[in-house]
């Protein structure tokens, strides 16, 4: 154990170097987190016994043996230095037996004068409001030029140092047009700028370069890359994405030098502001940079909880310089962050209705469309279009109905008949009447060309007998993607509940494509790519009756949402259960289009098929209704207007507008239709942008044993880290709560963080030099003073970046001259001091 001699050696060698008070925050605190926390910190999980550094109280305990841990002013009696001092390696800490060196000579001594000095203890500077500093007195005070440089100059001065000239008039341009605009001044600006005398010109010029759209780009790359910004999702299927109207927000709000708490906020809860509009929706895209997973085989759960977590770790970052992801497995072992605490602010995220296996073809839900300003206008001009057309349209109604009732007139007394059936988007008929395109297939060898499905009466003509094992196969001219809408209709009477309607994939269940089925009575959709995750399955909730002619419509609206998906029987809309929702790419299959076969053996039909029809356009409710209409129209024009039924009447209505109405009604509803279809294309070209939705109570949060998707413990509210201030009571605990309290003046950390990456931008290195970690393994401030006056100068400026930056560059500390002398070199090697 180390004696008097060696403290007394100690203090001799290392007494010189800091003439100054020891500050407990600048000197001790970092030696205790580096060596100590580890064991004695605020991990409980890990922690070894009592005694621990993080807090005060636990650092000033009583020992087992009877021993003070802590003696202000006395170090010989106080455990702590007689531990880190001790020769005996069996005693001495940081422990030998842990692999750990002893402290060194510099350490051990700040210790023994910190204990000597009365062991005055602090709270972690980073987490003390800053307040406004009293400006530093300084013996040249004809060189600071505004606050910043008095603080800079006072420090100088106590080093025994002198700030540099100030740069020549050339390099201070290129300079601090580099610094704004990310590029050099341009010949011309350089020559102007030199010839300009006046004593406002360099601050005109900075006006100048803060006003710029260069300057603009400038801070847009710097939040691009905080954001994680990217134009494909990340991972090892590296999809597109389209988030550049979330970059235009970015790069229009730095234009309009919008306040930092206003970027604050809608970035993080935009979407949940009251009456939000659509910037501010698009601006919560921030959170919807993140790296998305497109690879089958993935669990969607934990890839979803990944997502959480980022945005967890990305806020903290970006916002409050705290490194929170220690705590995602157990309490942080260096900062006051309990693994609780982690999980509370990820229930901040956890409400969003994503998936979290996506899509790599493009965004994914949430999402919005993002029109540009001219996009807006030809919108307006679209919508005008069509709300001409639309109030043509509705003008020419009396006469519409004037002449379809003279028509309804004329073919009810007609001896002739006619048949009419929805002709608009029709891409496959298959009237199943015996016909030689109709190929039976399934057929074995041995029945070689007798190979046969019978032909007996349906319900429109003649109907196909299937008998479980063949199937008609359809000419391969029809395809259809995932993207791409359909009607798929039919008569059917099947005689066993399972059975295929219609498919084109392979025969088995499981196979790539689509497939119309009856699974247990029950109609059944199939767009897959690939059954396990990659696909689309919806059935109805009612069964179908067997050895009954019913009439089957199954409409997919091309969106890749289940929900686009309707289902309807002998004209009825019926409700669907979702089986699964995860349609993300495009499909690829050369089998041909089946009826009563594809899916299985198993699954082949057994039963009666009729007049099987697709068209490439998904049906409204009221065309399932006429679909299923057999009675000839001049059938329906005999029965009176008001004993018809709705869909006898929406017949008589479509088939009197496809071919009988006069030219100018027919071409007023043409018109109409090509102002809907011009205004539909278009608003596909409009550009969608990812953003933040809230849906209460959809994910309840829990503490994820060692972090973990599928090992949830307790659950958890949102909430913030106990160390910092709560949120204000009339704030919701949601997102926007968390938004408002991340720009609220009484929380410590989000205005140092940020002017300290101000700092960062135009001088090479923070007045912290960890930027992103502020807490106790980050680095003590170089000048606390400076960076608490340029906080709160910040908040007070009403958070206006303009003003902080232009503030930092019309400083005499950042004009000075950047030449080195061997002697600044050897004084400050890092410039560190600023001079």
């Amino acid at each position: 154990m180390g004696g008097s001699l060696f403290t007394v050696a100690l203090g001799l060698a290392v007494a010189a170097n800091h003439p100054e008070p020891i500050q407990f925050n600048r000197d001790i605190r970092p030696i205790l987190s580096d060596k100590c926390y580890a064991c004695h910190g605020p991990d409980a999980a890990n922690r070894k016994t009592a005694l621990r550094f993080d807090i005060e109280s636990g650092a000033r305990i009583k020992l087992r043996n009877g021993h003070e841990s802590i003696v202000p002013g006395d170090p010989t009696a106080s455990e702590v230095f007689q531990r880190v001092t001790a020769d005996d390696t069996a005693l001495r800490m940081p422990p030998a037996y842990l692999g750990r060196d002893k402290l060194s000579v510099r350490e051990i001594e700040l210790i023994r004068r910190w204990i000597a000095e009365g062991a005055k203890w602090q709270q972690h500077w980073a987490y003390i409001a800053p307040k406004r500093p009293v400006l530093p007195e300084v013996q040249d005070r004809t060189w600071p030029r505004n606050p910043i440089d008095s603080f800079v100059l006072a420090r100088l001065e106590s080093e025994g140092l002198k700030p540099s000239p100030e740069v020549d008039r050339t390099t201070l341009i290129r300079r601090v047009t580099l610094d704004l605009t990310g590029l050099p001044p341009t010949p011309r600006a350089v020559e102007t700028f030199v010839a300009d005398s006046s004593a406002g010109a360099y601050e005109k010029l900075v006006d100048s370069l803060l006003a710029s759209p260069r300057h603009a780009e400038r801070m847009a790359i710097r939040w691009l890359e905080a954001s994680r910004y990217a134009d494909t999702n990340g991972y090892s299927i590296d999809g597109v994405r389209d988030m550049w109207r979330w970059r235009d927000w970015v790069l229009d709000a730095f234009q309009r030098n919008m306040p930092f708490d206003e970027f604050t906020i809608d970035q993080i809860a935009g979407d949940l502001l009251p009456g939000a509009r659509s910037d501010q929706t698009i601006a919560s895209g921030f959170h919807r940079n993140h790296r998305t997973n497109g690879e089958g085989g993935i669990v969607p759960e934990e890839f979803r909880t990944e997502y959480v977590v980022d945005r967890l770790e990305t806020t903290s970052t970006v916002w409050l310089g705290t490194t929170v992801g220690c705590a995602r497995c157990h309490d942080h072992k260096y900062d006051p962050i309990k693994q609780r605490e982690f999980y509370r602010l990820f229930a901040y995220f956890n409400n969003v209705p994503e998936k979290g296996l996506v899509s790599n073809q493009g965004n994914e839900e949430p999402y919005m469309k993002a029109p540009t300003p001219a996009q807006e206008q030809q919108c307006k001009l679209f919508d005008q279009r069509v709300a001409q057309t639309q109030s043509a349209w509705d003008a020419v109604q009396p006469k519409l109905l004037q002449k379809q009732r003279k028509w309804e007139s004329r073919i009810s007394r007609s001896k002739r008949p006619l048949n009419w059936s929805i002709r608009d988007g029709l891409v496959l008929f298959a009237p199943l009447e015996g016909t030689p395109d109709e190929k039976v297939g399934g057929c074995d060898k041995a029945e070689g060309a007798h190979c046969t499905l019978p032909v007996v009466e349906g319900r429109v003509g003649q109907a196909r007998v299937f008998d479980h094992k063949h199937f008609i196969e359809l000419p391969d001219t029809l395809k259809f993607d995932y993207l791409d809408p359909f009607t798929i209709a039919a008569w059917i009477k099947p005689s066993s509940p399972t059975g295929t309607i219609v498919s084109k994939m392979d025969d088995y269940f499981e196979a790539t494509g689509h497939g119309l089925f009856l699974k247990d009575g029950k109609i059944r959709l199939h767009v897959i790519q690939r059954y396990t995750d990659i696909g689309m399955r919806v059935e109805s909730e009612m069964p179908v009756e067997t050895n009954r002619w019913q009439h089957v419509v199954v409409t997919y609206d091309g969106h890749m949402k289940a929900s686009g998906v309707k289902m309807y029987l002998d004209g009825r809309p019926l409700a669907t259960k979702i089986l699964f929702d995860a349609l993300t790419d495009p499909l690829s299959t050369k089998i041909p289009w089946r009826i009563g076969g594809g899916g299985g053996p198993e699954n082949h039909f057994r039963g009666l098929i009729d007049d099987v029809r697709i068209w490439n356009r998904a049906f409204t409710p009221e065309e399932a209704a006429v679909a299923l209409l057999l009675e000839p129209v001049d059938q329906i024009s005999a029965i009176g207007p008001e004993q018809r039924t709705e869909a006898q009447e929406n017949k008589l209505r479509f088939c009197f507008l496809d071919g009988y109405a006069p030219n100018d009604i027919r071409r007023s509803l043409a018109n109409l239709r090509n102002a809907l279809k011009e205004r539909t294309q278009f608003e596909k070209t409009i550009p969608t942008v990812m953003v933040m939705k809230e849906v209460p109570g959809l994910h309840q949060a829990h503490i994820l044993k060692r972090g973990a998707y599928d090992s949830p413990g307790e659950p958890v509210d949102p909430g913030v880290p106990s160390f910092l201030p709560p949120l204000r009571p009339d704030w919701p605990n949601n997102r926007l709560g968390l938004a408002r309290w991340l720009v609220d003046p009484s929380n410590p950390l989000t205005a140092r963080v940020t002017v300290n990456r101000f700092w960062q931008m135009l001088f090479g290195v923070g007045l912290v030099k960890t930027v992103e970690d502020f807490g106790s393994q980050g680095e003590w401030p170089v000048h606390p003073d400076l960076l608490d006056w340029l906080s709160v100068e910040f908040v007070e400026s009403g958070w206006n970046v303009s003003h902080i930056l232009k503030k930092m560059v019309m400083s005499a500390t950042y004009r000075q001259s950047s030449k080195i002398t061997p002697e600044m070199l050897e004084a400050d090697p890092e410039n560190r001091l600023l001079s």
